[in-house]
This record gives C-alpha cells, sequence and structure tokens, in this order.
C-alpha cells in the first residue's frame, strides 16, 4: 500500500513538475511575441501620425503629394507583420499587392482593412507589447530585491511601481512578494495577451472573402505541385530501394544457385554451403521487400486502423511514448497514412535527436478533422518555429519538406513549438475525408 501511495505522489509531483515548465515556457514564448509585436507596434504609431499629418496638410493640398508615401510605408508595416506572425504561428497568406495612388486607395478593401489594423495595432498593441517587455522586468526586479536592497541609497523607493520604501528585512519580503504577485500575473495572462496583440493582424492582414479567388488558385496549385514532387521524389526511394536492396539480393539468389547446380555432381558439400547462402540471400530480399512495401502503404493501417497501427509505432520507439487516439469512424486511406508516416516522422527525430524521457502521441477526430499532437520533453530547439521535430532532412521524403508537403496536399496545417529546453510540441490537422 505504500508502494503505491509513493509512486502516485511521485506521479503527481512528475505531472506538476511538466505543468510548471509547461507555463514557464508558454509565457516565455509568449513574451518574447508582445516583444517582436511591440517593434512594429512602435513603428504603426510613427506611421499613423505621418497619417494624422498628412490627413490635416491634405485640406491645403500639401499632403496630397504625401500619399503615396504613406501607402507604401503602411503596405509595407503590413507585409513585416505578416511576416512576423507566421514566425509565430500559422502563416498569414498577403492579398493582391495594394494600390498606392490617392482614389485606388480610398476604394481598395485591402487598404481600408490595413488602417483598421493600424488604428488596433499602434494603440492595444502597443499597449500590450509595453506590457509584455515591463512586466517581466518588473517581475525580476521586485522578486530579487532582498538580494541588492541594502547597497541601495537611503529612501530610494522600493518596489517597480514607484511607491514604499525599505528600512528593513521585512519591507523588502515585501516587495519580493510582489514580485511574486508580478510572475504569477506574466504566467497567467502572457499568452493571452500575445493573443489579443496578434488577433487584429490574423483577421484584417489576411486575405479576405473579398480578394481575388486568384490567390487561393495559386495557393492550391503550390500545393499540389508540391504533392506531385513528393509523390515522385517517393517512386524514386522506391526504386532505389527495389534496385540497390531487393534487386542486388535476387541477383545474388540467381548466380548462387546457378553455381550450386553446376556443382552438385562433382562436390555436394560445396553446392550445399552455396545453396545455404542462396536461401540467407532470398530470406534477405524477402524481408527488403516487405520493408519496402511497408513503406508505401504501411498494411498494419488496414489490419489494426490508425489506433493499433500508431500504438505499433510507439511500442517500437526507444522512448517511452504513450498514445491516446479518439477516431470513432474511420478517415480517408490517404488521411490515416499521411498521419501515420508524420507520427513514424516525428517519433524517429525524438528517439535520435531530443534526449527525451518520454513522448505523448494525441489524436482527435472533431467537426470532421483529425487533430494530431506529438510532444517529447527533449531539450527542444528543433529548429524554432519553422522546422521539423528532430533534425530530419529536407528532401521531399523526410523531414519538415516531406511532412509539409504530405499535409499541404490535404489542405492541411502544421504548426511547431520547440523553444530551447523544451518541451517539443508539433501539431496536425487534417480533414478527415479528403
Amino acid at each position: 500500500m505504500a508502494i503505491h501511495q509513493d509512486a502516485a505522489a511521485g506521479d503527481r509531483s512528475t505531472g506538476l513538475k511538466d505543468n510548471v515548465l509547461r507555463a514557464l515556457s508558454a509565457a516565455g514564448i509568449a513574451i518574447a511575441q508582445l516583444a517582436s509585436g511591440l517593434n512594429t507596434a512602435f513603428l504603426a504609431v510613427l506611421v499613423l501620425l505621418w497619417l494624422a499629418v498628412t490627413a490635416v496638410t491634405s485640406l491645403v493640398g500639401v499632403g496630397l503629394l504625401m500619399v503615396p508615401a504613406v501607402a507604401r510605408a503602411l503596405h509595407s508595416l503590413a507585409g513585416q507583420e505578416r511576416e512576423r506572425l507566421g514566425r509565430w504561428g500559422p502563416e498569414v497568406v498577403a492579398p493582391e499587392p495594394a494600390p498606392t495612388r490617392l482614389r485606388a486607395a480610398l476604394v481598395d478593401p485591402t487598404t481600408r482593412r490595413e488602417l483598421r489594423w493600424l488604428a488596433r495595432h499602434a494603440t492595444l498593441g502597443f499597449l500590450l507589447g509595453l506590457l509584455g517587455v515591463v512586466l517581466p522586468i518588473s517581475a525580476v526586479r521586485d522578486s530579487t530585491f532582498p538580494l541588492y536592497w541594502k547597497l541601495l541609497p537611503t529612501d530610494t523607493t522600493a518596489s517597480s511601481v514607484g511607491i514604499g520604501h525599505a528600512h528593513s528585512w521585512p519591507d523588502a519580503l515585501a516587495v519580493a512578494l510582489l514580485g511574486v504577485g508580478w510572475i504569477a500575473i506574466v504566467l497567467g495572462l502572457a499568452p493571452g495577451m500575445a493573443r489579443l496583440q496578434a488577433g487584429p493582424g490574423r483577421r484584417l492582414l489576411a486575405a479576405g472573402p473579398d480578394t481575388d479567388l486568384s490567390l487561393r488558385v495559386a495557393e492550391l496549385t503550390a500545393t499540389r505541385a508540391a504533392a506531385l514532387d513528393a509523390h515522385a521524389t517517393e517512386l524514386r526511394r522506391i526504386e532505389r530501394s527495389l534496385h540497390d536492396g531487393t534487386q542486388n539480393r535476387i541477383v545474388s539468389v540467381t548466380v548462387l544457385l546457378g553455381a550450386a547446380r553446376r556443382m552438385v555432381a562433382r562436390d555436394p558439400a560445396g553446392a550445399d554451403e552455396l545453396l545455404e547462402r542462396a536461401q540467407s540471400a532470398a530470406e534477405q530480399a524477402l524481408s527488403e521487400l516487405r520493408t519496402v512495401s511497408r513503406s508505401i502503404l504501411p498494411p498494419v493501417l488496414d489490419d489494426r486502423g490508425l489506433a493499433g497501427a500508431l500504438s505499433g509505432l510507439a511500442a517500437e520507439c526507444a522512448v517511452p511514448c504513450r498514445v491516446d487516439v479518439d477516431v470513432p469512424e474511420r478517415c480517408a486511406a490517404s488521411v490515416e497514412a499521411t498521419a501515420y508516416f508524420v507520427v513514424a516522422e516525428a517519433l524517429t527525430n525524438i528517439a535520435k535527436h531530443s534526449a527525451a524521457g518520454q513522448a505523448a502521441v494525441t489524436v482527435r477526430a472533431r467537426g470532421g478533422r483529425l487533430h494530431l499532437c506529438v510532444e517529447d520533453d527533449g531539450r527542444g530547439g528543433a529548429g524554432g518555429t519553422s522546422q521539423a521535430i528532430g533534425t530530419g532532412g529536407e528532401d521531399g521524403g523526410s523531414g519538415l519538406t516531406g511532412i509539409r508537403r504530405r499535409i499541404a496536399a490535404h489542405d492541411g496545417t502544421l504548426s511547431l513549438s520547440s523553444p530551447p529546453g523544451g518541451p517539443t510540441t508539433l501539431k496536425v490537422d487534417l480533414p478527415c475525408g479528403s
């Protein structure tokens, strides 16, 4: 009984540690995102002031000459914000280039959306970015106050909010408690603040429903071309595997059988040795052929479904892996195959490169979408926000490019969070029926 209680206490301790690490990681990412947003928000303030000056001077005709320059500055800043948001999450697809001439800009929907974003980012976005920088500094300053308060001049303001003086250790500890409060605020509010700061940009700077459908056509054309490239690369890989492996084994079997046939009469013992070598080569060829066939479409998907196939991958992984699959109905075979290969690639790279102690695979089917999440508690730093888990190659069949092409062929999405120190989280969203 005591052993069970100790194990449960250990599990709770490990779970609490994991939750704290996740909260710290999420807060750190959010603070970095808010700080990067402060840069574009400061530029947005300048562009907004420039726009206001242009509007005022336009009343006397002088400001009309500045309209094209202001419009170019606005479009350039909006492009910077799209790139920034793309580094911290899903890509923001840009609309067609907006006009800069006065009449065209006044009626252009993209310019109007960018102006709405400019007003919000220069006000709310700037405030949130400023808080995202000031709050962590205040948290560090106040929580460490007992370490240096005796070195400060007499009657120096003690807290970061500009009130109070520390004349004794209880006063210094009170400031430290304020710092702990700042830390709690940062951990609790920073992720939401980052989402609130990024929200207007994701809504207003993306290609809207009134944008030319040629953008969507171009996007689909690119994803289909990438899928065809990945398919061609996969065929070349299979051809190389068959040519360099299985075919050579079968040729070896043929040569050995021919030699054994000629030696049967004059050297039965030598012929028997050649037959054993031929049998061994045939078995190796059969094993390689099975490996190649599984890499095309794993039979385990048909036999055991996605849950059973992923459980098999987890069982073979060198890192202890937990699998949680909730998919009430079967998805399209191509979608299940894509999910299988994504998990296989992720677990392989986790085992090779992450130094993780454990991993987890979670799959959910909700609203006609298949949501896949692969997590590990390794060292992190898997290529920042734009690389695949681990250090998989950039060829068409493995690593980030191969995974992205498989997912893009289904109009799915991929996102990766891997801050230094971990944890690493790979999320994939696929339509179930495509």
